[in-house]
């Protein structure tokens, strides 16, 4: 099974979410915010596509890496989910490593805040990685999706309309 950044960043956020989305049900592209989010990675660097490498690799997908200096560049709307932001980065970082490539570092980037972050991958975060990546497949190998979490936490997700379908009434 391919873990992708995306099942790391969801399951740091919501266990339905991750569920969902490792059994193909993908809400993202009916989403406005996400959208939103597509249009900032895309207009914000302009230069970086010719500058700094795509690649693809052990099942994630990395738009700007640095190979000279060996920085990844990940840019987010917000820093409202900025821990796991950190993880899904240092989830990349984690599969470069595993794949021969030392000294790598990461920057998170909020363009409309003007704000960046250095991520880093310690001895200890690759021990969570790990204890991660095995309950990320575990979940995924349930056959019932997870409950909903409470709605407060859930209110800009791309798959609110999915889990809270007909209960307009009682939110």
């Amino acid at each position: 099974m391919q873990i992708t950044g995306t099942h790391f960043n969801y399951f740091q956020l919501c266990q339905r979410k991750l569920w969902l989305f490792g059994h193909n049900i993908q809400m993202e592209h009916t989403s406005d915010l996400v959208y939103e989010g597509r249009l900032i990675h895309e207009n914000s660097y302009p230069q970086r596509s010719s500058k700094y490498e795509e690649i693809e690799i052990g099942g994630i997908k990395i738009d700007y890496y640095d190979a000279k200096n060996r920085v990844i560049h990940e840019i987010k709307k917000s820093d409202k989910k900025e821990e796991a932001h950190e993880w899904q980065l240092k989830y990349y970082i984690y599969v470069l490593e595993k794949q021969g490539v030392n000294g790598v570092t990461g920057i998170l980037e909020y363009p409309k805040l003007r704000k960046t972050q250095e991520v880093l991958l310690s001895a200890l975060d690759k021990e969570e990685i790990i204890n991660q990546l095995t309950a990320i497949e575990t979940m995924l190998l349930q056959t019932d999706c997870p409950e909903k979490i409470p709605v407060s936490k859930c209110r800009n997700c791309s798959y609110f309309d999915f889990c809270y379908a007909g209960e307009e009434e009682q939110l």
